[in-house]
């Protein structure tokens, strides 16, 4: 096991299909291109990714918890969907004292109406939106930086 800090990379619903899912909206870089290059990003800032998707909310706040318990210097969670409905991922977050960053691919205020509302944003310490792949980069350089 490595010294290094850990940061939580946990990605929600669909993210899966990156790269094919709605590239006009999304971009064509898959999730493994992104976490290949969060790798090599957090080698160069001294610190360890622990990258992880699911479809499932429960998992994802198992996610949260286990970042917590692990002593994880933050987590940024891509929660796709579930930013806008799940007041458990709100309560998770707000239960675990690890920052969390938010961050999305897609600006979701120049989305659907429906996607104005962020439970995630609600609780988290910093957001990441609208810089396609980019947003994940930037909010590696800030979890950093915390």
């Amino acid at each position: 096991m490595s010294d290094q800090p850990v940061i939580f990379i946990l990605s929600g619903p669909n993210l899966n299909l990156l790269g094919t899912r709605e590239p006009d909206i999304y971009g064509h870089d898959t999730l493994d291109d992104i976490h290949q290059r969060l790798e090599i990003q957090a080698e160069k800032l001294g610190v360890r990714v622990d990258c992880r998707q699911s479809n499932h909310e429960g998992v994802l706040i198992d996610w949260l918890h286990e970042a917590h318990f692990a002593g994880a210097k933050a987590v940024l969670l891509n929660a796709g969907g579930y930013t806008h409905t799940s007041v458990a991922l709100h309560d998770a977050i707000k239960s675990i004292s690890v920052p969390v960053i938010e961050v999305h691919l897609s600006d979701p205020m120049k989305r659907e109406a429906f996607r104005h509302t962020s439970y995630i944003g609600m609780a988290a310490a910093q957001h990441f939106a609208g810089h396609g792949a980019g947003s994940y980069t930037l909010a590696l350089d800030a979890a950093v930086r915390l």
